[in-house]
């Protein structure tokens, strides 16, 4: 499939207006009609082909918009001005006051602050369970429930969720499954193992050059056309909308995600191997000792590997924060949140990207302070890389801690 979704990519061919290779921008926030009627009906949302204002749709952003329907081969996807601009907006179109919400207890710490503490407002209640634990999700929903949400790789675990298990889960209760697949774009097809509705941060791999921020959900067309209603769609109303010069952009980055993902996949599975093999607590999905690793091989586009993910514990943030100092020092990346990056960025995910989880959740489920989360970089020569990284660990002696040994 995912070799479909590559050549669905290859294939999309927009010419520029006066005959360019790139689609041309389209740098307006209105539109202009030859006549009232035509306002009136696409207003209504009647017309095809014409555009109103940039809150609703342009074509900057429908160009991309259909790329990444591609990509996750739905029906079609609304691009938003960041990736808690989609995650919201679908979670209020969905919810309504006094409705429920299973979700994967390790997701993005903006997600949990939102569905924890914003949707109080609303008298929706989360529960945060362990996703693999397909009982205990089963078991979870109640006539109020109104979705099943996870991330196919979770941030910042790396838990891998059994999408096509959860589907079967949501249909059999007749709810949707939405998934955050912004770890895993092309390694996993959530729309094709029964998701109804998936999510990137676009800010992350499929841009791939950290600088903007930008965000997608990817689903049927009637959902949506129902995000977008100018009367009831979250989307349209919360008004998350993607400035059309930096859709653009992304779309253009988006031509060399198959090459980025496949090397990022590489060089994490490579560092992955080596630390683990010299006694550290790595967790990586391509490590059999994963405990989804079975799981992630029986889901994936194996062409483009585990992702480019991967956490190691060093025991204390004291040392977590001393390593990236060090590593940040020697060039060897940046000790920066985000993931994506052609450069390798860490961060300790307990005090930066999950603060927002109690500490007390967080060590519930095995977060500790001195997990650091590694989005490997295209570096060229990742053994170099490795014997660098190595020789950091060794001067701050976490190599030799009896404690870091597995």
């Amino acid at each position: 499939m995912s070799k479909k979704a590559a050549n669905d990519l290859q294939d999309l061919q927009y010419f520029g207006e006066y005959g360019g290779v790139n689609p041309s921008v389209s740098d307006s926030s209105t539109y202009t009609f030859l006549s009232a009627k035509t306002m009136f009906d696409t207003f209504e949302g009647n017309t095809e082909g014409c555009y109103l204002y940039s809150r609703h749709s342009s074509p900057s952003n429908l160009y991309l918009g259909e790329a990444l329907a591609a990509l996750e081969g739905t029906e079609t996807a609304n691009v938003t001005a960041s990736g808690m601009g989609a995650i919201t907006a679908v979670i209020m179109e969905l919810c309504n006051a006094g409705d429920h919400i299973v979700s994967s207890r390790t997701i993005y710490g903006g997600t949990y602050a939102f569905m924890k503490n914003f949707l109080k407002k609303f008298n929706i209640s989360t529960s945060f369970l362990d996703i693999t634990d397909l009982d205990a999700v089963a078991k979870s929903i109640t006539p109020k429930t109104k979705m099943i949400y996870c991330e196919s790789v979770s941030n910042p675990l790396l838990e891998v969720a059994d999408i096509a298990a959860l589907s079967k889960i949501a249909k059999a209760h007749n709810i949707p499954l939405v998934v955050d697949n912004t770890f895993s774009p092309l390694t996993i097809s959530p729309a094709k193992l029964g998701a109804d509705v998936v999510i990137h941060s676009l800010t992350k791999f499929i841009n791939g050059t950290s600088d903007c921020v930008a965000g997608v959900v990817c689903g049927t067309k009637e959902f949506c056309l129902r995000l977008k209603d100018v009367n009831s769609g979250a989307g349209m109303l919360l008004g998350s909308t993607l400035d059309s010069l930096r859709g653009a952009s992304i779309l253009k980055n988006m031509r060399t995600l198959h090459i980025r993902m496949k090397k990022h996949s590489e060089n994490a599975q490579f560092l992955a191997e080596r630390f683990e093999q010299d006694g550290l607590r790595v967790v990586y999905p391509g490590l059999k000792s994963h405990q989804g690793h079975l799981t992630l091989k029986g889901q994936m586009n194996p062409q483009y590997g585990y992702g480019g993910l991967m956490t190691i514990d060093v025991g204390t943030l004291e040392k977590a924060n001393a390593l990236m100092e060090m590593m940040q020092d020697r060039k060897l990346g940046y000790l920066a949140v985000s993931l994506g990056f052609y450069k390798t960025l860490f961060s300790a995910p307990g005090t930066s990207t999950s603060s927002e989880i109690p500490m007390e959740e967080q060590l519930a489920m095995g977060l500790g302070d001195g997990l650091i989360r590694f989005s490997v970089g295209l570096d060229d020569d990742i053994q170099r890389t490795y014997d660098l990284m190595k020789a950091c660990m060794e001067h701050l002696e976490i190599l030799k801690s009896d404690t870091m040994k597995v």
